[in-house]
């Protein structure tokens, strides 16, 4: 029988008011990618914090080749060859490649070879087919990039056992597959992997085993080929999933929003959109599909007054909004979900109450005289929080310390208060764990009952197949298609996706 090169044996770590890991165990096997499943909140970068020696565990013990091995800081996993690719990469941007590789090694000299270093990282990098460019600085590399140099700089200093969290969250569908090859590889060397994620599509994709967490416990650990995504969902949430979409076709309302030949440009000045023409009506969902950076973006803020519209006209029931400011927007009941919840949706130094207040904190009830009401603030947060079940450590807590899916479910739960008319919703899941995912579809779809009309941008098909109405397709800032959802197929919408209207189908 295998033995595992690693065992966490009845681990558990509290926080004031939150038990993130209650008795987890887990077994790392040489050779293995091992996918470290759950919903956001559900402990696992706690549990991967305590491996790396960032956490000191309340209870229980890890096992090193069958041995117990105290970790009780970093260094103490970087000996036995631990090492961690985190979700916030820590490069320092204004130096080289190969000085972020070397930078706190053992073989940092006091006076640098700059040529030899760079041979050296080009050897390890190239063992596992991670190019690079050596010379070049932090900040002049993509996303996808930088995540190579972690991985190159871990694998320099020795690194046996290697932990993602969330590895592809930032990532392009293409540098997902690269990465995964990569991993493999690395794993087919004898290298033990373990990657964070709640990416069900992931984890069946491309690892060999798997370990569910839910709640801050380990509910289950299994072979890929022995199990299915059905199963791995029950033992996520702990619950079926439901299915809130209407089978029914509802009679269409009024038009809310209409775009006619709206023109804008993206941040460099060059054409994003290009007489885009768009209808919602109250009660629809209209979903907007395409590969990113095709205009999504322009899109979203020409229509919540974040872009100026060089072109065309925005009616909002009727009047026209265009080029009309957020503030004006907000009175006139759009509400704007960004897909970026914390850079701006959120102030994450910031409380629950303050954050729930943002976009009406100068009004009548918040605020008198210049001064802030806290009651209301306070009572504002709680009605939030019972209504939309967020989960923290209470309202007074930054909300960076919540989890992603708390997080959103603020975010939407304070935009969509006071019944908007219009919900541009951009994004909205992602980054979200399977069971948050659902909780943010069932609030647009109440909110679609409720008769708002609802903009949804997404990337993901599955998402806009699944509570969508129609989908649009947006394709190098054109609209390229609409199409009702139950009447068309993924192929369909994927041949608008790469420009190919119907009729020049082959």
């Amino acid at each position: 029988m295998t033995v595992p090169i690693l065992e966490m044996k009845g681990i558990t770590k509290t926080f004031p008011g939150v038990i993130a890991n209650s008795d987890v165990n887990l077994q790392i096997f040489q050779g293995e990618i091992h996918a470290l499943l759950g919903e956001n909140g559900a402990g696992k970068s706690t549990l991967m914090n305590v491996l790396t020696g960032i956490y000191k565990p309340d209870d229980g013990e890890i096992l090193y080749h069958g041995d117990p091995y105290n970790i009780k800081k970093p260094k103490d996993a970087v000996n036995i060859g631990i090492g961690m690719v985190h979700q916030h990469f820590k490069l320092v941007e204004p130096l080289t490649v190969t000085e972020n590789v070397f930078l706190g090694s053992k073989e940092c000299r006091q006076v640098l070879d700059m040529a030899e270093m760079s041979k050296k990282v080009t050897v390890c990098s190239e063992e596992f087919g991670l190019q690079l460019e050596n010379s070049a600085k932090i900040w002049q590399l993509s996303i996808g990039e930088q995540q190579r140099v972690e991985i190159v700089k871990l694998l320099f200093r020795g690194t046996e056992i290697l932990i993602l969290d969330e590895p592809t969250a930032v990532l392009t569908p293409g540098e997902s597959i690269s990465l995964f090859r990569v991993l493999r590889k690395m794993a087919d060397k004898g290298k033990a992997i373990i990657f964070i994620t709640h990416k069900m599509y992931e984890v069946m994709a491309h690892s060999d085993r798997i370990t569910v967490l839910r709640g801050g416990k380990s509910v289950a650990s299994m072979l890929n080929k022995d199990t299915n995504r059905e199963e791995l969902t029950r033992l996520m949430v702990g619950k079926e999933l439901k299915n809130e979409k209407c089978e029914e076709n509802l009679t269409q309302g009024p038009v809310v929003l209409e775009l006619n030949n709206v023109e804008a440009l993206n941040d460099r000045g060059l054409p994003a959109l290009c007489k885009a023409i768009l209808s919602v009506h109250s009660g629809e969902i209209l979903g907007i599909a395409g590969v990113a950076g095709n205009g999504q973006k322009e899109l979203a803020e020409v229509i919540t007054g974040l872009r100026k519209c060089t072109g065309g006209h925005v009616l909002l029931s009727e009047k026209d909004i265009t080029n009309h400011n957020p503030k004006e927007l907000l009175k006139n009941g759009v509400a704007f979900i960004p897909e970026d919840r914390l850079g701006m949706g959120l102030v994450p130094n910031l409380s629950m109450e303050q954050n729930a207040v943002l976009r009406d904190y100068d009004n009548e009830g918040f605020s008198k005289g210049g001064f802030l009401r806290f009651a209301a603030m306070k009572k504002k947060a709680n009605l939030l929080v019972e209504e939309y079940e967020i989960r923290s450590a209470g309202t007074k807590r930054p909300v960076k310390l919540m989890s992603g899916g708390n997080q959103q479910k603020l975010l939407i739960a304070r935009e969509i208060w006071g019944k908007p008319k219009l919900v541009v919703a951009a994004y909205p899941v992602r980054g979200l764990d399977i069971g948050a995912t659902d909780a943010v579809h069932s609030i647009l779809l109440e909110q679609k009952k409720a008769g708002a009309a609802i903009l949804l941008i997404s990337e993901d098909l599955d998402e806009l197949f699944a509570i969508s109405d129609r989908i649009a397709v947006l394709y190098e800032g054109r609209i390229t298609g609409i199409v009702n959802t139950q009447c068309t197929s993924y192929e369909e919408v994927g041949c608008l996706m790469v420009g190919i209207e119907e009729g020049n189908r082959a």
